[in-house]
This record gives C-alpha cells, sequence and structure tokens, in this order.
C-alpha cells in the first residue's frame, strides 16, 4: 500500500526564496547535491502554476502593496531607523514564502501514465486552493517534477493575510 508525503518548509529570507526558485525551475546546469536529477528529463517537467522569470521578481509583483505602504511608513520614520522593503522582509521574523511538497512513493507511480501523474497534480492543487485556502493570486510557482526517480510537485506560496 502507498502512502501519500506532503511537507511544508517555510522561506524566511529573498536570498533563500532566490535559491529555491533556481531549484525548482531548473536554471542550473548540473546539481551535485541531488544526483537524482537528470537534467536531460528536465524539459518534461510541467509548470501547473508559471512563474515567469525569477522568483524575486514575482515576490515583488505579488506583494506590490506592501511594499508601497511599507515606503509610505518610512517617509516618517526617523532615519536612523529606516530600512528598504528587502530589509525590512529579511530582518523580520515573517515567513516570505512557504514552499509545499506533495509526493508519494515509487508504487504509487509506477504504472501510472503522464496524464494520470497530471490529473494526481491538479488533485494536489486543488487541496492548496480549496483546503489550505490559497489564492491562485498567492501562488508564485507550481511544478511537477518529472526529472527525478519519482515525480513530486513543489509549490511556492505567498502567504499573505489582509490588515
Amino acid at each position: 500500500m502507498s502512502y501519500a508525503i506532503f511537507r511544508s518548509q517555510p522561506i524566511n529570507t529573498i536570498g533563500d526564496l532566490s535559491q529555491i526558485g533556481s531549484h525548482n525551475k531548473r536554471d542550473k546546469k548540473a546539481y551535485k547535491s541531488n544526483p537524482d536529477i537528470n537534467v536531460e528529463l528536465s524539459s518534461h517537467n510541467i509548470e501547473l502554476v508559471p512563474c515567469n522569470g525569477k522568483y524575486v521578481k514575482k515576490f515583488y509583483e505579488i506583494t506590490i502593496k506592501y511594499k508601497e505602504e511599507h515606503e509610505e511608513k518610512m517617509k516618517t520614520t526617523r532615519q536612523d531607523r529606516k530600512k528598504t522593503f528587502r530589509q525590512a522582509v529579511d530582518s523580520s521574523k515573517s515567513v516570505v514564502a512557504d514552499e509545499m511538497l506533495f509526493t508519494s512513493d515509487s508504487a504509487f507511480f509506477k504504472d501510472m501514465s503522464k496524464e494520470e501523474i497530471i490529473r494526481w497534480a491538479n488533485c494536489c492543487m486543488d487541496f492548496v486552493y480549496n483546503d489550505l485556502g490559497y489564492t491562485k493570486e498567492q501562488v508564485l510557482h507550481a511544478i511537477l517534477h518529472l526529472d527525478e526517480k519519482t515525480p513530486h510537485i513543489h509549490c511556492v506560496v505567498v502567504p499573505l493575510i489582509k490588515k
């Protein structure tokens, strides 16, 4: 009998977000830290929620209103306490984004067609929206990796709250 794996991990700085983006989007030519990645198969990966460009750029697009509020606040802040938006985000105790990983054991995927794997991936994304409550605007990127031994999804969300 197979089992499901769901992991959620906080991303605490903009720099960490950038590194995770490079890994998830397969921007590197080689991955010494993960020998299971076959870069020749990376073209088979499927973006469930595309991210055109870098993660950091998309993060700033998602948080534009928060940045504007921050900059307005900085106009009346003492000079020695002023911070850029990035400095404020990185030095806060808040989470910049969350990365969720969805997968199962290799037996679960053994005889699945690509269409069945995509249907499974779409069910995972339904869980992100319907059960976890994230909106499509909060999903920075979601990708189905098919270039490793076991298919899995990386879904990165920005946990925004209404003030």
